[in-house]
């Protein structure tokens, strides 16, 4: 049976970071499914994800990889920045205090997702390329009344480190299309500008590929698919 043509122009390579438990994979899901998981396990190592949109007339394929923020797979999940285009990096903007179980029970403050932003940030940088695009998101929106950081200084720091920056919320969709669209378009626009040399090997960019014979677009490492991580 033939192959039918593929119906985008491009794929763009994303990666999701960020502490365990600020809603990455819920973030996800919402994008690709248009649906809120709640009560979802801790992804164990990387999800995947895909979804085609469209910038500027050109039709793209996202492949969205989601990592576990537990550090103890950081050394796995390391792996997944080579080659990103883009980079989402999630906290929590609520004061709610955290207990999960790994091996002992334990509660934190949610701030500290806010907190450990320059430990991500400072992992995005050094394994990915110089033009990856890296948007900070402040997840759980819908929780204002349990606000804790203000979007003022997420913003502030957003501006300091040269990144794009909004609030969303997984629960309700608000601002889910636009984190996910907002990088596309940056990433795009770099390579209109010809910032972006997609003949580089860790660009996170294929263009118009061809039919795969037999075999995976990409020769990234297979996801373990236990599960979402919130």
């Amino acid at each position: 049976m033939a192959t039918a043509p593929y119906n985008y122009s491009y794929i763009f390579k994303y990666i999701i970071i960020g502490d365990m438990g600020v809603g990455k994979s819920c973030l996800l899901h919402q994008f690709t499914e248009k649906k809120f998981m709640a009560d979802c396990p801790h992804t164990i190592g990387v999800e995947f994800g895909t979804r085609i949109i469209e910038v500027s007339g050109q039709k793209i394929k996202l492949q969205i990889w989601d990592t576990a923020g537990q550090e103890r797979f950081r050394a796995v999940t390391r792996s997944y920045y080579r080659g990103a285009a883009g980079a989402l990096m999630v906290y929590d903007i609520t004061r709610q205090l955290y207990v999960a179980v790994i091996n002992v029970n334990f509660t934190f403050c949610r701030r500290s997702t806010y907190n450990h932003l320059s430990s991500w940030l400072t992992d995005a940088r050094n394994l990915t390329n110089p033009n990856t695009v890296i948007i900070l998101i402040g997840n759980k929106a819908d929780l204002e009344a349990q606000r804790d950081v203000t979007y003022e200084e997420a913003k502030q720091f957003a501006e300091e480190n040269g990144l794009l920056f909004l609030e969303a919320s997984a629960k309700t969709g608000e601002n889910v299309e636009d984190a996910f669209l907002e990088a596309a378009k940056k990433i795009y626009q770099n390579i209109q500008d010809g910032s972006l040399d997609l003949n580089a090997a860790e660009s996170g960019v294929q263009h118009k590929p061809s039919a795969p014979q037999g075999g995976r677009l990409t020769s990234e490492p297979q996801p373990q698919r236990e599960g979402c991580g919130c």
